[in-house]
Formats: C-alpha cells, sequence, structure tokens
C-alpha cells in the first residue's frame, strides 16, 4: 500500500508541475526554439519559422542579429519592440514560441518504460522519469544516478525522497542531451531485471 501511495503522489506531483511549468510565462528561450515574430501592419517584419542559433541569437529585418537564449518571450519582445522603433512608429511585436527545443536523454533501469525520450521545453530530472511512466516497485528512489555525455568524474547521485519529503529541488537537476538517468533496483534479487539494466546501459553508451 505504501508504494502505490508513494507512486500516485509522484504521478501527481509530475503532473501538477508540468501544468504549472506549460503556462509559466517565464519560460527562457534557448537554442532549438523555432519562434514566430510578426510586427502587425507590416508584412515585410514577419518571421515565420526563426530558428534560435546555437550561439543564442535570431536575425531579424531592420533589426539584425538579436540575443534570443537566456531571456523571455516578453524580452525579446522589449528588445525587438526598441530596436525597430528607430524605423517604424509604436511597432506592435509579437514573439511566439512555434516549436520548443528538445534535449535527448536516456531514462533507464527501475522505470515503466525506460528507453530514449526527447524532453520538450523542461528538461529536468523529474520530467524525465515522469515521460518514462515514473519509478516501478522495484526502485530504489534513493539510488538514482544522473551519468552526464561526457562525464568524466563519478555520476551525479539522487535521492528522489528528499524531493519529495523535504522538498529539496536542488536535486531535480537539469538534463542536456545525451545524458542518462539510472534508477538501481531496491536491492531484492531478480535476474531478468539485472540483465535489463545491464541490457539497457549498452545500448546507451553506444549511442552517445
Amino acid at each position: 500500500m505504501k508504494r502505490m501511495i508513494n507512486m500516485l503522489m509522484l504521478t501527481l506531483f509530475i503532473a501538477s508541475m508540468t501544468v504549472h511549468v506549460a503556462g509559466a510565462e517565464d519560460y527562457k528561450l534557448a537554442a532549438g526554439d523555432v519562434l514566430s515574430i510578426g510586427v502587425w501592419g507590416f508584412e515585410d517584419l514577419q518571421g515565420k519559422e526563426l530558428v534560435v542559433r546555437p550561439d543564442g541569437k535570431v536575425n531579424f529585418p531592420l533589426v539584425g542579429e538579436v540575443q534570443a537564449a537566456g531571456i523571455s518571450g516578453a524580452e525579446l519582445t522589449t528588445q525587438l519592440t526598441t530596436g525597430l522603433s528607430e524605423y517604424v512608429k509604436n511597432p506592435q511585436v509579437t514573439v511566439n514560441v512555434f516549436k520548443f527545443h528538445t534535449t535527448r536523454v536516456y531514462v533507464l533501469g527501475m522505470v515503466a518504460k525506460p528507453g530514449m525520450y526527447e524532453l520538450q521545453k523542461q528538461h529536468n530530472l523529474l520530467d524525465a522519469i515522469g515521460v518514462a511512466g515514473s519509478y516501478t516497485n522495484e526502485a530504489a528512489k534513493k539510488r538514482v544516478v544522473i551519468i552526464r555525455k561526457d562525464q568524466t568524474g563519478p555520476p551525479i547521485k539522487v535521492n528522489l525522497m528528499d524531493i519529495w519529503e523535504k522538498g529539496d529541488m536542488r536535486q531535480n537537476y537539469a538534463l542536456g542531451d545525451g545524458d542518462v538517468v539510472y534508477l538501481a533496483d531496491n536491492g531484492q534479487i531478480n535476474i531478468s531485471s539485472i540483465l535489463s539494466s545491464a541490457y539497457q546501459l549498452t545500448l546507451a553508451k553506444s549511442a552517445l
């Protein structure tokens, strides 16, 4: 029963957090985001699918190069409005995210659906576990590890119970492209789980 309650709490927490984040207005743009930018009344000042480049910038008519990554859509709107004001009287600029950038991560071990996932917009540890269907009854929630794509030292250790019981969101690490999240088993001997986990890690490392 206790395990079922923990599973339910995890599912509800991730769902509520996802809804909150999806409606957040302080989302910071990032490289790979596809933007739709327009100026009302000016057909020539439209950018329907502007991709934020790896250097974090976009190019817009009249204004030129503008830093987009690391700021919100509202802040980018302000920048463009200021730049266009030299050429257009009271420009009405709109900035929308047409498509969010994706981060490819591997969620392996004791989760319902281990595999590779492409996370959009938010790419933290809890998001990754959530898209993988949450942890299973065999998962050791105090022994979760994050293996960075270019890992040189020991992996990052995470205790999910500290997040749930203590609200320690510092352990909800942001994930990068190619990172691996691995949930160990709770110590019960399960040969099939061990072989499956070993196979998953081998596949993930070969794909990096």
